[in-house]
């Protein structure tokens, strides 16, 4: 077998390699590193098919004589890359969404690509707890107290940030999938309260209720939601009016599930007592987000799967299933399987004994 592993500034090869070290030993694995090319310029359609990519198509060509797994985490891959071997027989991205990976054009060559669904949910969980703990106890505005120069005289100086323990409080979660029910097992363990609102899974160790009746329940509403077209800006004016008053509200998920105008509304008008965002709208360069001129009010720059142990984990997902694959065992986590019923019975090359 024959496999070309292609690590970026993001995930290095290096975590292949260390997932990679058992079947490495038995098979010809190449690795090879990617860097930004400013000179590329997506021309064909298939290049415009991509998203968020690292590197540039010509980089990955050079490397795919006679290869058989490609394995990517933000490399791109276009239809020139996948004929760049006619052996081609499984693509491999090590990402939640494989984005940067036209996925009609492996799809058209009968391709399965798997890709790595929850591989950031323990970390992405792990933020928002640390979001909900900074908000009920005003680190924001404790912060930017000091910043401004400001001098703590006594032990009394707390007071101005009289914040609330979590436990007793209610958790509305909103989408129970990876994320939302690690969320949940975490909130437990400090004492919450907690609601659940997802129409397409059953969450029988929560309370499962209408959006409605979580929105108005809950003293946090935590977003954990794919996004689709049906939930686009799903907290709007009307959702954030139907909250309960002094509660709070994260998104660790994406940006388009809120109306970000309206957020800011509640805000201003006192609503909401604090919001944290992991991910918010585009702005133009050297724009400071908007919603950073309220005290209660924290973001980060999409970090929430930027963890050591998160790229491990997407390494060994695909290692795992590489392994499966090459012992003729059905794949787990196919992201185009309504094309690609099952994967292609294993290689020639493992039937030839003498290999």
């Amino acid at each position: 077998m024959r496999v070309l592993a292609v690590g970026d500034s993001y995930m290095p090869a290096r975590f292949f390699e260390d997932a990679f070290d058992d079947f490495a030993r038995a098979n010809e694995v190449t690795y090879l590193e990617v860097g930004t090319d400013p000179t590329f310029v997506p021309s064909s359609p298939s290049e415009r098919r991509l998203r968020e990519f690292l590197g540039a198509p010509a980089q990955l060509i050079g490397s795919m004589a006679g290869i058989e797994v490609l394995v990517v985490h933000g490399a791109p891959v276009t239809d020139a890359v996948l004929d760049g071997s006619p052996s081609l027989r499984l693509v491999c991205c090590a990402r939640g969404g494989p984005v940067n990976v036209d996925v009609e054009a492996v799809t058209a060559r009968g391709l399965p690509l798997v890709n790595t669904p929850g591989k950031n949910a323990e970390a992405v969980a792990d933020l928002t707890l640390a979001f909900i703990v900074a908000l009920a106890r005003r680190l924001p505005s404790a912060q930017q107290f000091l910043a401004d120069g400001n001098q703590v005289r006594d032990n009394w100086e707390g007071k101005r940030f009289m914040g609330r323990d979590l436990r007793g409080l209610t958790l509305g979660i909103v989408g129970y999938g990876q994320v939302g029910q690690r969320v949940a097992v975490r909130a437990k363990a400090f004492g919450m309260t907690l609601l659940a609102y997802d129409p397409h899974v059953e969450a029988p160790d929560v309370e499962q209720v209408t959006l409605d009746e979580l929105l108005a329940r809950a003293d946090v509403v935590s977003l954990h939601a794919r996004a689709t077209a049906e939930n686009e800006h799903m907290m709007d004016e009307r959702a954030f009016a139907t909250m309960k008053p002094g509660s709070l509200l994260i998104n660790t998920a994406r940006e388009t599930l809120l109306d970000e105008d309206a957020l800011d509304a509640a805000l201003e008008s006192g609503r909401l007592a604090g919001a944290a965002l992991d991910v918010f709208a585009p702005r133009r360069p050297g724009e400071r987000p908007r919603l950073l001129s309220h005290e209660n009010v924290l973001i980060t720059p999409h970090l929430g799967g930027a963890t050591y142990e998160t790229l491990r984990q997407g390494a060994e997902m695909l290692a795992d299933e590489i392994t499966r694959w090459a012992a003729g065992e059905p794949l787990v986590n196919v992201a185009n399987r309504v094309a690609v019923t099952a994967a292609e019975p294993a290689p020639a090359y493992q039937r030839d004994e003498s290999r």
